[in-house]
């Protein structure tokens, strides 16, 4: 027998929530200096939205953006968590691709899952960028960013939160306002969770303009950027400089 070696995989609970980790984390790729990977967040329901009981999980997935090779996964929620993190621990022992996570025949019933599982969704996202289908802006990057944000969440989720200097065109008027748009910015996109900007996305991209999907919308901002976007030099700057980025202010 011959020790394999470990890829850090775990699990703990705290304060009611479960968090689970596997592979290796973006810290790390940073401080090697690695610069051939990509990160995918999104925020699915634990099971299917219309049996009783669905709650929110938080993951973020990281892959090789050459191959699209899975390099390691956090997660965080009330429930299911640890069990994705787990199928995504098999797929990295197994040396599986982001391509193989979207195509997993995992359990399904509606108390348990959805018929998309989180962990099919995060396959999908993430070969959705790699197949061109739709570009990913940095959310490091907003704090420097000059691009022009657009939500397109519907006005009264609008009203209840947006990104900093963000204007609100909801999706299903974006067809019949792309004259509202700058043609010589770049847009990043943002929407609840990352569904309806990828679709805000393509429409953009389709019509001639520079669009970029913010990976799990308005849910990932809250993370990031809990207060708004710091003034004068921001911390994601000042880690970059250390190869470390800094760590949301929640999990995940």
């Amino acid at each position: 027998m011959r020790f394999r070696g470990v890829q850090a995989t775990a699990v703990c609970g705290v304060f009611g929530l479960t968090a689970a980790i596997t592979g290796v984390n973006e810290k790390r790729l940073l401080q090697a200096k690695s610069s051939d990977y990509e990160v995918v967040y999104l925020h699915p329901l634990d099971h299917a939205g219309y049996y009783p009981g669905a709650k929110t999980m938080h993951l973020k997935l990281i892959f090789r953006r050459s191959n699209g090779l899975i390099l390691g996964a956090q997660g965080v929620g009330e429930q299911g968590v640890e069990r994705r993190i787990d199928v995504i621990s098999f797929a990295i022992q197994k040396g599986s691709t982001v391509f193989d996570l979207e195509e997993a025949e995992l359990c399904y019933a509606p108390r348990f899952g959805s018929a998309k599982d989180p962990v099919n969704l995060a396959g999908m996202v993430a070969a959705n960028v790699l197949r061109g289908d739709v570009t990913l802006a940095v959310w490091s990057d907003l704090p420097r960013s000059d691009a022009f944000l657009v939500d397109v969440r519907e006005e009264e989720e609008f009203r209840r939160g947006s990104i900093d200097g963000a204007i609100n065109i909801p999706l299903d008027q974006l067809r019949q306002r792309l004259c509202d748009l700058p043609r010589e910015r770049p847009i990043w996109v943002n929407c609840a969770k990352g569904h309806r900007s990828y679709y805000a996305v393509r429409v953009l991209q389709q019509n001639g303009f520079a669009a970029y999907n913010l990976s799990g919308g308005y849910n990932t901002w809250e993370v990031w950027y809990p207060d708004g976007l710091p003034s004068g030099k921001s911390e994601i700057e000042q880690a970059g400089q250390n190869g470390v980025p800094p760590a949301p202010s929640q999990a995940a």
